[in-house]
């Protein structure tokens, strides 16, 4: 399996997002996927949707695409506040036809999930059982029946994004995060469920930029810092998309 960049949870964040495709080039990823998210929250989303449009090998339906789509349903009223100003800037006059229809066009042909059964490896935004919506939190490893029900459907290892939170969820119960093994994780028998982190919104306590390198059997989760300054001071230039977006990521939370 050549070595693959994972990405998920961009959210419009492009000084992340270019910090981050920086790194991956330094580590000689030979592709780059991701699990969704790529808009939503951030101040620059025509631009890194431009970004994966190029770059990425494909890019997984993510719930801040749906929403921009076909709209917010369940969204608290930052995250929607955010999902209608973006929705608008994908309709700006000030961007050629052409590009904004190609935009739309990357929307919405966004796969809901992506197999690779020559590696057994699965590729999703939310759960393996519900790939768009469903969250699956480190938390989750206390409610077996949750757990079972998600992984009847991995085969071997799935990836996914949309908590904010990277770990390794392992079949029989347990949660590891990066840090409990030197930042890397190597499979064996046992099937497991591997968030990447966010690129532009880490929720995880620590502001850095988070994405893994998998080559096939050993994940390597990857922490990049970048300019947040320079995307608060975007974001507060912004006037429909709410302060607290912006301060978040200094805390990352």
């Amino acid at each position: 399996m050549p070595l693959t960049a994972i990405l998920s949870d961009i959210h419009s964040n492009l000084a992340a997002l270019t910090a981050v495709i920086a790194d991956l080039r330094e580590h000689k990823a030979d592709r780059i996927v991701c699990l969704g998210d790529v808009i939503g929250y951030g101040p620059q989303p025509l631009q890194c949707v431009d970004i994966a449009r190029k770059e990425f090998d494909f890019t997984i339906l993510g719930n801040h695409e749906e929403a921009v789509l076909y709209g917010a349903v369940g969204f608290n009223p930052k995250a929607k506040a955010a999902v209608d100003w973006t929705r608008d800037q994908f309709h700006l006059e000030s961007e050629a036809e052409e590009d904004r229809d190609g935009r739309w066009q990357f929307l919405g042909d966004m796969p809901i999930s992506v197999e690779e059964e020559d590696d057994n490896v699965q590729f999703v935004h939310g759960s393996p059982r519900d790939p768009t919506r469903e969250y699956l939190f480190p938390t989750d490893v206390l409610n077996p029946e949750k757990i079972y029900g998600i992984f009847e459907h991995v085969e071997r290892v799935a990836f996914n994004g949309h908590t904010h939170a990277p770990g390794v969820m392992t079949e029989s119960g347990l949660f590891r995060l990066p840090q409990d093994g030197d930042n890397e994780y190597s499979l064996d028998d046992e099937k497991v469920i591997i968030n990447v982190g966010s690129v532009g919104q880490p929720r995880d306590g620590n502001n850095k930029s988070s994405y893994a390198l998998f080559d096939g059997n050993n994940v390597l989760f990857r922490r990049v810092a970048y300019d947040i300054d320079k995307t608060i001071e975007l974001m507060s230039t912004i006037d429909r998309l709410p302060e607290y977006l912006a301060l978040r990521l200094k805390e990352g939370r």
